[in-house]
């Protein structure tokens, strides 16, 4: 890479080009390490995605999607695809909005369209997901394996594998015996409010 080409182009950009190109280059590389993440399974490390990532429909269902908070509005992921749409829209329009003002405006709105459009998405894979629904009370009896290690007395959740249909879910579990280790196998033993599993050892 010809980096002297590179600063000079840089150099030659008006100051609000500078800072639409970095916030560009630099959320996308962020954007593209948390899809990654999301895609081997790493992806509920939002600061809003830290309840169960469950849906309850209402109706005694539960979809469950890797996608945790994030349709809420204010959330890491949100805030990343705002930037994006913005840093990207910024760039892209600059050739054809000459004012900085009306510029910033569309990069702005440009950031808010790409922030409805993941919400869109999101909740439309829940839907999705939603068609091969099942029922969380199907559980109760059946032997699981925990995935994360469950508290003792339930002080605290973890969560567990369960089969339904053929389709793997993964659901919040808690004990009211010891400490319940990632890989030992359970029974749930009860289902609480449609959506926490109480589980114990075999």
């Amino acid at each position: 890479m010809n980096y002297e080409l590179l600063t000079s182009w840089y150099q030659a950009l008006p100051p609000h080009m500078r800072v639409y190109w970095i916030i560009a280059i630099a959320v996308t590389i962020i954007f593209t390490i948390q899809m990654v993440f999301t895609l081997i399974g790493l992806g509920d490390t939002d600061a809003g995605d830290m309840g169960d990532g469950n849906l309850d429909m209402g109706d005694g269902h539960a979809d469950t999607i890797g996608t945790g908070g994030a349709i809420q509005l204010f959330t890491i992921r949100n805030t990343i695809n705002f930037l994006l749409g913005v840093g990207w829209g910024g760039v892209c329009l600059s050739s054809v909005i000459g004012n900085r003002f009306l510029l910033a405006l569309a990069a702005i709105l440009c950031g808010c369209i790409m922030v409805a459009a993941f919400i869109i998405m999101y909740r439309q894979l829940m839907r999705l997901e939603g068609n091969g629904s099942y029922r969380i009370e199907e559980s109760k009896g059946q032997v699981c394996e925990v995935y994360i290690r469950v508290p003792a007395h339930r002080s605290g959740s973890g969560k567990v594998q369960v089969s339904f249909h053929g389709s793997v879910q993964e659901l919040p579990a808690q004990t009211e015996g010891e400490a319940i280790g990632s890989g030992t196998k359970v029974r749930v033993a009860e289902v609480i409010e449609g959506k926490l599993l109480i589980v114990e050892k075999l």
